[in-house]
């Protein structure tokens, strides 16, 4: 998995709602005069411009992520005004659909962070193709998360897939993970 940013994580969301638009237009296409706008060109030209650049600063990067929002909130009213004219998401593949739902929350907590000039938000989807990952932090010097120690097996009573903080338990986590490791 690639590192992610927030304006590549945009960038391909816009992408899927285009993508889910033109299923959803092909439904609906003898009820409409045109197809919806979605400015593709441009939008990707916008990215791209931002993208390229080795170190963008942090207005040039704040421009591009709220633009990339606004093709995407655009893409999903397209998507909403398709619906509500007849076209059915059964169209849709299961993967386009989970993709649908999960750019809606992309969206969201992006524009959460956007509008209030935040760098951090809970529950943060960091990929559209596994919404379940969460980043860890990691650092160079000094590091503000400690990193677990290493084993070489682990016996998993639940699986979580809550984010948690280490720094919270981690006299308990190392009590069973040297605990883990002594068994075997």
């Amino acid at each position: 998995m690639k590192y992610p940013t927030d304006l590549d994580l945009l960038n391909q969301a816009r992408q899927g709602t285009e993508k889910i638009l033109d299923c959803l237009y092909q439904e609906v296409k003898e009820k409409l005069n045109k197809k919806p706008r979605t400015s593709r060109k441009i939008a990707r030209k916008n990215y791209l411009k931002v993208a390229k650049k080795r170190r963008p600063s942090q207005k040039e990067r704040r421009k591009a992520i709220g633009q990339q929002l606004g093709y995407i909130q655009r893409n999903l009213g397209y998507i909403d005004q398709l619906i509500a004219l007849g076209a059915s998401l059964t169209c849709l593949s299961k993967r386009q659909y989970k993709l649908l739902l999960v750019i809606e929350e992309v969206s969201r907590q992006q524009r959460e962070m956007w509008s209030e000039k935040k760098t951090r938000v809970d529950q943060r989807i960091v990929s559209l193709s596994q919404p379940h990952v969460r980043p860890i932090v990691r650092g160079k010097a000094g590091p503000p998360t400690p990193h677990p120690p290493r084993v070489d097996s682990f016996k998993l009573s639940t699986a979580d897939f809550e984010s948690i903080n280490l720094t919270e338990n981690s006299q308990v986590y190392l009590f069973l993970i040297k605990r883990v490791s002594d068994n075997n």
